[in-house]
């Protein structure tokens, strides 16, 4: 089976897909000057927009990562976030862990795995 790779970067591409299997690599806000509440909206847009390049949408998703820079103080207000983004539909399976973030004003990554409608 074959791999498509889009928005490939030098050393990533965003999105990986094959047969009917999408995987988005770790995304985040792009103003990381953002509160948790902003860089979670940012981040979940960039969700959908490369979900829907991938020919797919977020009714589609089969789990996401969630990785919070500090979860005691950003999980509730992510969460806010999130509840509004998934308010339409059932609640996607997901793990939400803290980890030590690539760069120090970054609030919350995702990781997603979805497939595309056939």
């Amino acid at each position: 089976m074959t791999v498509q790779r889009l928005h490939v970067e030098k050393r990533f591409s965003e999105i990986a897909i094959s047969g009917n299997l999408v995987h988005l690599a770790g995304q985040l806000a792009a103003d990381t000057t953002l509160d948790i509440k902003g860089q979670t909206q940012q981040t979940l847009g960039i969700i959908d927009r490369f979900l829907a390049d991938a020919g797919t949408d977020k009714r589609h998703i089969l789990s996401v990562m969630i990785f919070l820079k500090d979860i005691e103080n950003d999980y509730a207000g992510m969460n806010e976030v999130w509840d509004a983004w998934c308010a339409d539909m059932q609640a996607l399976p997901r793990t939400c862990v803290e980890a030590k973030m690539y760069a120090p004003d970054v609030l919350v990554e995702m990781t997603v795995t979805a497939v595309r409608p056939e």
